[in-house]
């Protein structure tokens, strides 16, 4: 059977070959007689492979004729159009007629690869081209975009110029030499971009605060500013407005607080606030929790002022789960300052519950989180009700691409004092890594807490792990309260408050509670899992380790994690060496 079956194949083989020869007999008779190119190609179909060997072979022909002039231009129609060239011919006779260059020296291989090489280098440059466009596409939008007063916009006016304060540094500091700055910056780690940047000052008493003030900071422990409040304070009191990068802990809410102090007491000396006026500053912050906590330090600075013989200023917590008509009352009476929350802030200007007339400086700490998704609209509509010039200062550990973006719609020749590098943690943080099954994570959560003294932070993702975190260890014995944005305001505020004063060991949290909480003590940080942002990471870390203490904070993963996560925890353990300063303070003055 299988040697009839090759005779039957072979036979069909030799019967094709037949008819194949028979048309391109026929093919040869029809040229002869005069037939057109084009009744050819509708009765003939030649292969593909046929046609580009065709081609090739006339290619080839032309350059030993003498040209490799075309050769370009050539290759690349029959790159760009080998699927077409099929009713093209009076194309290709004008390619042929084309006047021949000189012979060429190279060789077909070296101009293969010379045309191979200028084709990559054209795709390069078209895909810089392209990225070149997009960037000018967004850059176009982001200015369409400008967070200003629809007044302004309207107008177009545009401030070329940064706010102008009374406040000077003394004369000696403001006799210093670039050079002499630079020296200070590089002692302190300090890193700065902007036009006439204030020297670096490095007590209180230089930067010329109030004696009640200085006195109140020395009473809570704080004898000289930390690298953020040297070179920060003095920017913000000059008027000009700033990027402040710094890893959590590092001082940064006294270095926004101060200026805005100061900026209130300066208007209520000049004329004091009578009912319905002010706020002369706004500060706005991501979180309740944040929001409060700030608030409280602006009501500690201006009660030490008034202890010390200076007017009153009032201050202002307008958040989500207070009452606005408590909010409404206190600010009838005329308003210095006010710390808020984007929602009810904005919620509160679109009602004319308050106005900002008046304010002339605001603040919006943890802006990588403010500018991101969920803020960026309330945002823009609150800077939308701005009637003038503002001095606009921005704080965060992150410098991530929407804060770059906002910083360039919104300031005015903006200063960017970096004294860490953005998005890395803290140097005073022992991180570390522990392998633990999904399911046997809350059961070792156990183990993990007896690593330190309390009290002790742990961060999950989702609420649900929060609330399960928190029964297993209530049912343990342990002292544990919880806060997520599932829980009213009066659990969060009973869990902060009860945890703050000691009464609780662990808080377990989302990262509703990772942004800015200051609780000074706390000497663990456990991660349940890892957050989608390396940014998140570090502000959960970034709640130990605070003000020159050591702590520590440990990470759960499993073989599950996701590549992206292990790389992701790689990036933010990177530590870099960091070289403390060898000369006293006194020896710099």
């Amino acid at each position: 059977m299988s040697g009839s079956k090759d005779l039957d194949c072979e036979n069909a083989i030799e019967k094709y070959r037949r008819r194949r020869r028979e048309l391109e007999v026929e093919e040869e008779q029809r040229q002869k007689v005069g037939q057109t190119a084009e009744h050819s190609e509708e009765d003939t179909y030649l292969p593909l492979k046929q046609r580009r060997q065709e081609r090739l072979d006339e290619l080839r022909q032309r350059l030993r004729v003498g040209g490799g002039r075309q050769l370009q231009s050539d290759v690349s129609d029959q790159d760009g159009n080998s699927d077409h060239e099929v009713g093209q011919s009076d194309r290709g006779n004008i390619d042929r007629d084309a006047a021949l260059g000189p012979r060429s020296n190279m060789s077909l291989l070296d101009q293969m690869a010379a045309l191979r090489k200028k084709q990559i280098l054209s795709e390069k440059t078209e895909e810089e081209r392209q990225r070149e466009q997009e960037q000018a596409l967004l850059e176009a939008i982001a200015r369409r975009k400008q967070l200003a007063p629809a007044s302004e916009l309207a107008k177009g006016v545009v401030y070329t110029q940064p706010m102008s304060t009374t406040w000077r540094p003394l004369s000696r500091h403001r006799a210093l030499t670039a050079e002499e700055a630079i020296a200070r910056r590089r002692l302190w780690h300090i890193i700065v971009e902007g036009e006439d940047v204030p020297p670096p000052l490095l007590t209180f008493r230089s930067m010329r605060f109030p004696t009640p003030i200085l006195d109140y900071l020395r009473d809570k422990g704080i004898m000289q500013p930390s690298a953020i409040q040297m070179q920060g304070l003095p920017v913000a009191l000059s008027g000009r407005d700033m990027i402040g990068i710094a890893s959590t802990g590092t001082g940064k809410t006294m270095a926004f607080s101060l200026p805005l102090v100061m900026q209130a007491l300066e208007e209520e000396c000049r004329m004091p606030l009578v009912q319905g006026e002010g706020p002369v500053g706004l500060v706005v912050c991501p979180s309740r929790e944040l929001a409060r906590q700030t608030h409280e330090g602006l009501m500690a600075l201006a009660g030490a002022l008034e202890a010390g013989g200076f007017p009153e200023l009032r201050s202002v917590l307008a958040i989500g789960g207070i009452s606005m008509q408590e909010q409404a009352h206190t600010l009838s009476k005329g308003v210095h300052m006010v710390v808020a929350t984007p929602g009810r802030l904005q919620d509160m200007l679109r009602r004319g519950r308050i106005n900002l007339d008046m304010c002339r400086y605001m603040c919006m700490d943890e802006a990588d989180r403010m500018v991101d998704v969920g803020f960026e609209d309330e945002v823009r509509d609150i800077i939308s009700y701005f009637k003038r010039q503002r001095q606009t200062v921005l704080f965060s550990a992150t410098m991530p691409r929407k804060i770059q973006d906002f910083a360039r719609s919104a300031l005015v020749k903006p200063v960017v004092v970096n004294v860490s590098r953005a998005g890395a943690a803290n140097m005073d943080i022992i991180q570390g890594v522990e392998y633990v099954k999904p399911e046997m994570r809350v059961a070792y959560l156990l183990e993990c807490l007896q690593k330190t003294a309390p009290p002790v932070v742990v961060f999950a993702e989702n609420k649900h792990d929060v609330d399960d975190i928190l029964e297993y260890l209530l049912l343990k014995g342990v002292e544990a309260v919880a806060v997520h944005g599932g829980k009213d305001q009066e659990e969060r505020e009973y869990a902060m408050r009860s945890f703050r004063a000691g009464k609780k060991d662990v808080l377990v949290a989302t990262d509703v509670a990772s942004k800015g909480l200051d609780f000074p003590e706390i000497k663990h940080v456990i991660n349940f899992d890892l957050p989608r942002e390396i940014e998140n990471y570090t502000h959960r870390i970034g709640r130990t380790g605070r003000a020159g203490r050591t702590g520590v904070a440990t990470t759960f993963i499993n073989m599950n994690s996701s590549e992206h996560e292990q790389r992701m925890l790689q990036a933010a353990q990177r530590r870099e060496d960091v070289v403390k300063p060898t000369k006293t303070i006194d020896a710099l003055i």
